[in-house]
């Protein structure tokens, strides 16, 4: 993509690419990631899915299929393509976090939990995974685990507002408002949106 001046050229040069080889799954998923940069998930999809026609193995575009799912409100959809790429590709780690995130969305917290593990297994250092998986043990109730999660992640991803955001959920259930308010400005600098009741409720009682 580097050598062409906008998104526009390199769209046109992949396409003529394809009629040239119609069949080639490679370029298919470059067409798709470059629609999805333009935010036009129809042809996005329509381009992962050839991909996948023609390359079967081809996890990566199971997972973008399973992003453009999601981001229509597809739970189920976005579930099959990630099971499906862990299917071609036992050892990535991303669609194995997704399931995790899916199965925490659907209230599975036990499967999401054996899911995100999974994941953090094959990439300890993945921050979505690693965000999830406090979700969930926040959801089980096990503040301690989490916390120490978080500390890893926030240790090293310091601008990351999922992390934060849940930080301030361990601090407001532990009574510590004022570490829980700072906590909410740092998730909201991050460019994170934090519920606004429990924004109100933190704020209400910091510096108490």
């Amino acid at each position: 993509m580097e050598q062409f001046d906008n998104i526009e050229d390199y769209i046109a040069d992949l396409k003529s690419k394809l009629r040239d080889n119609p069949t080639c799954g490679n370029t298919h998923y470059n067409l798709g990631v470059a629609y999805l940069s333009r935010r036009d998930f129809v042809e996005a999809e329509r381009e992962f899915l050839d991909a996948v026609a023609h390359s079967p193995r081809m996890a990566e575009a199971y997972v973008q299929l399973g992003g453009i799912a999601l981001q229509r409100g597809d739970m189920d959809s976005c579930l099959s393509y990630n099971v499906q790429a862990t299917q071609q590709r036992p050892f990535f780690a991303v669609p194995w976090g997704n399931i995790g995130f899916v199965y925490m969305q659907q209230g599975d917290n036990d499967k999401a939990h054996k899911s995100l593990k999974k994941a953090l297994k094959l990439d300890p250092e993945f921050a979505q995974a690693q965000a999830t998986m406090s979700s969930v043990l926040i959801a089980m109730g096990e503040f301690e685990d989490a916390d120490q999660l978080l500390k890893n992640l926030l240790g090293k991803q310091a601008h990351f507002g999922p992390g934060w955001n849940n930080k301030a959920i361990i601090e407001a259930e532990r009574g510590n408002w004022d570490e829980a308010a700072v906590c909410i400005a740092r998730a909201e600098e991050s460019g994170f949106e934090v519920p606004a009741d429990f924004k109100k409720e933190v704020l209400e009682k910091a510096g108490d």
